[in-house]
């Protein structure tokens, strides 16, 4: 059986969905405003993003044997 990740189903669907709103909106931000805020939304889908492959890895870790 695989071990879990440290996030459960519906935080990994809301982390999804974070990272997707995130990376729309850095372009988006960039285009429409003058300052570097758009950097701001690039920070958080990396970290989100981040988030995510850590759940991976540890989803596919395998069992340890006893």
């Amino acid at each position: 059986m695989q071990s879990a990740g440290f996030l459960s189903d519906r935080q990994r669907r809301f982390a999804w969905l974070g990272f997707l709103v995130a990376a729309v909106q850095a372009p988006l931000a960039a285009r429409l405003t003058d300052d570097a805020s758009w950097l701001f939304a690039l920070v958080v889908a990396l970290v989100v993003a981040t988030v995510i492959i850590a759940d991976d890895v540890e989803r596919r870790r395998p069992e340890p044997a006893e």
